[in-house]
């Protein structure tokens, strides 16, 4: 199949499979003798798997690992495993991080009464040391 066809089925943009190519995290294609590049099945599996991965915000260089660790079933999960409870505990961090941020703009967007900018509460509390 052609690129375009590729980024039609993984969902993917083909600005998007030739920088996962450039970068090592997609195989080089199959070239036909005009120059087309030429996908397999296969493809289609690794281009799901990096979209699905990318969607749990998995950084790209976890991601290859994630690829380069599955050219061997018989290897431990561990490296899975690892990847897997890292990127949980990140995205855990951010909610911590994102529920302080919600509660500093809540008391903000609350303190201020004022209907002129001269008396703003909160352009006062932003300027504050």
């Amino acid at each position: 199949m052609k690129i375009s066809e590729l980024a039609l089925i993984a969902q993917v943009s083909v600005k998007t499979i030739r920088y996962y190519e450039q970068i090592g995290l997609l195989s080089p294609p199959i070239r036909t003798s005009n120059g087309y590049r030429h996908y397999q099945e296969k493809d289609i599996e690794t281009l799901v798997f990096i979209r699905r991965c990318r969607e749990l915000n998995i950084g790209l260089d976890d991601i290859k690992r994630l690829v380069d660790t599955q050219q061997d079933p018989k290897s431990s999960c561990a490296l899975v495993d690892n990847i897997i409870a890292e990127q949980l505990a990140r995205i855990q961090q951010t909610q911590r991080e994102l529920a302080l941020l919600e509660q500093s703009l809540a008391a903000l967007a609350s303190c201020c009464k004022s209907h002129q900018i001269k008396d703003c509460s909160i352009l006062q509390t932003l300027k504050s040391v």
